[in-house]
């Protein structure tokens, strides 16, 4: 039995596209309805067909449907609750893939206050965007995190954390405060480094005359495709979740300095324990599966 018959996607970027083939593949018989605000996307997405039937209103899209999840940076999130409340079906669930939760839930529980909330969080991504960028595979062994609110029914807990298994993902359940102190720690603070030391880069062009891109080895270049995302959304994290990611911020700063100090007065024992400490955790990402030598985590794009 399908957990939903009648899925609307709200936003049909990287993981709204990603969404709809994904259940293209494992939940053949669902109807997908999608909307996005931009009409190029909505024209492009008609074109590539993913999607049953792509609405012109987010509203619309919403009438018939038993889950509606909503793909749209977490800036957004009020605004696009506040287009469908009306349109809303009572028994359908809400749920979201945003990268901080807290705010999510918040801002979802104001502006649809009888609504059936599950907020996730897919783990999963690339630095590609647009609907173009999708693929079904996206979500294959890599978890997402629902945090659902205290008041939401076990029902509909299930029939979500259904939902991301038939598309391949590995599910935990936690609490929306931990997920954005966890988050701000394996995903807003590398990235908001990236964002930074590819900046700096860009800012010493003129001084090295291009050789910064030109002599570009893989540590740069892993952070120029981190820093590559989609800006919108990770402004909106950044600002949506930003009293965990301040809390890393400065415990990293501190451990910088402590870094900082141990090169100025040749402490290479305390460098040589960091390196090897660091290197056993890249190697415990291998092994539990959430990295891989192939490219893009080794996934094919069908």
């Amino acid at each position: 039995m399908l957990p939903f018959a009648n899925i609307a996607l709200i936003g049909l970027g990287l993981i709204g596209s990603s969404i709809a083939h994904a259940v293209r593949d494992a939940m053949p018989t669902a109807r997908i309805t999608g909307f996005d605000s931009d009409p190029d996307v909505r024209a492009r997405v008609l074109e590539l067909g993913f999607c049953d039937d792509v609405s012109d209103a987010a509203g619309a899209a919403v009438i018939d449907a038993d889950l509606v999840m909503l793909c749209v940076p977490v800036g957004a999130m009020t605004d696009i609750a506040s287009e469908i409340a009306t349109d809303l079906p009572d028994d359908a669930i809400i749920s979201d893939v945003g990268s901080s939760k807290e705010s999510v839930l918040t801002a979802l529980t104001r502006a649809l206050p009888k609504a059936r909330i599950i907020p996730a969080h897919p783990v999963a991504g690339t630095e590609h965007s647009g609907p173009d960028a999708g693929f079904a595979t996206l979500f294959h062994d890599r978890w997402c995190i629902m945090t659902p609110p205290q008041s939401a029914a076990e029902g509909d807990i299930a029939r979500v954390r259904a939902f991301w298994e038939k598309l391949g993902a590995n599910v935990e359940i936690m609490d929306a405060k931990h997920h954005d102190l966890v988050l701000a720690v394996t995903s807003h603070l590398p990235h908001l480094i990236a964002y930074t030391i590819v900046g700096t880069a860009s800012d010493l062009e003129d001084v090295t005359r291009g050789e910064v891109i030109k002599y570009s080895a893989g540590g740069f270049r892993d952070f120029t495709r981190i820093a590559a995302s989609d800006p919108t959304m990770w402004r909106d994290v950044f600002l949506s979740n930003k009293d965990a990611v301040l809390e890393m911020l400065q415990r990293f700063s501190e451990d910088l300095s402590a870094l900082q100090r141990a090169i100025r007065w040749d402490k290479g024992d305390e460098l040589f324990d960091l390196f090897t400490k660091t290197r056993a955790i890249r190697r415990r990402i291998i092994e539990e599966g959430q990295d891989d030598a192939a490219p893009d985590f080794g996934r094919t794009h069908e």
